[in-house]
């Protein structure tokens, strides 16, 4: 993991004037189903860090896991193929993705405990899986 977040900070210094981000090419579909999912994902962590500063720990455990943690894996199932990302994403793309779903379970078993700094230990883990599927990948 740490090599593949010094990887996205190298790709996301200021010195690159272009992309060189991976391009994951995905159906138009697709890829607005995946925005739609990384919207409602800033919005989850959005509120997760507002409860933290809240004193809400198992809260924002809770809204980890229902929004962004294992549980919430494959709730595009059920839409057509070609609007499906995550059978259509680059295999290291997708296991970032899964990645990203086992780290917001792991900072909800914490935050669970009502400790909130075992849950701000956990923190880093979820939000650095995000940091590095974007800092690697694009979709157009």
């Amino acid at each position: 993991m740490k090599r593949l977040l010094l990887l996205a900070a190298l790709f996301t210094t200021p010195a690159l004037a272009q992309d060189t981000r991976f391009l994951a090419p995905l159906p138009p579909a697709a890829q607005e189903t995946l925005r739609k999912e990384m919207l409602d994902n800033l919005l989850a962590l959005n509120e997760i860090i507002t409860l933290l500063a809240s004193n809400k720990v198992r809260e924002a455990g809770e809204v980890a896991e229902l929004r962004l943690g294992q549980t919430a894996m494959g709730k595009n199932a059920a839409l057509p193929y070609d609007a499906r990302p995550g059978p259509q994403m680059p295999i290291e793309m997708h296991g970032l993705g899964r990645d990203g779903h086992a780290a917001a379970s792991a900072f909800a078993r914490a935050a669970a405990t009502g400790d909130a700094t075992k849950a701000m230990a956990a923190l880093p883990r979820l939000t650095g899986s995000c940091v590095a599927c974007h800092a690697l990948y694009r979709t157009r």
